[in-house]
C-alpha cells in the first residue's frame, strides 16, 4: 500500500471501488460527502481539485474502527 519512499499510494474512487467490490460507487460518493471532515483528519482522503483520492489502507483502517458506521448521523 505504501511504496518504498514511504509515501501514501493513492486511489481514484472508481478505481478503489474496482479493487474492493464491497463499495458500490454511489455509497462510497456519499460516504466521503458525508464524513470528508472526518476522512480528511485522519488522512485518508485527499483532494486535488474536483478529484478525490483515496489513501487505502488509512481508509480501509478508519472503516474497520467504525468510522463509517452512521454515515448521514442518523440515530
Amino acid at each position: 500500500m505504501q511504496n518504498a519512499t514511504g509515501t501514501p499510494e493513492y486511489l481514484t474512487v472508481k478505481q478503489f471501488c474496482e479493487k474492493h467490490p464491497a463499495f458500490s460507487l454511489g455509497g462510497l460518493r456519499s460516504a466521503i460527502f458525508w464524513k470528508r471532515d472526518e476522512l480528511e483528519k485522519a488522512n485518508a482522503v485527499a483532494q486535488l481539485g474536483r478529484r478525490v483520492l483515496i489513501n487505502e489502507p488509512v481508509f480501509l483502517q478508519f472503516v474497520q474502527s467504525g468510522g463509517l458506521k452512521s454515515v448521514r448521523g442518523a440515530a
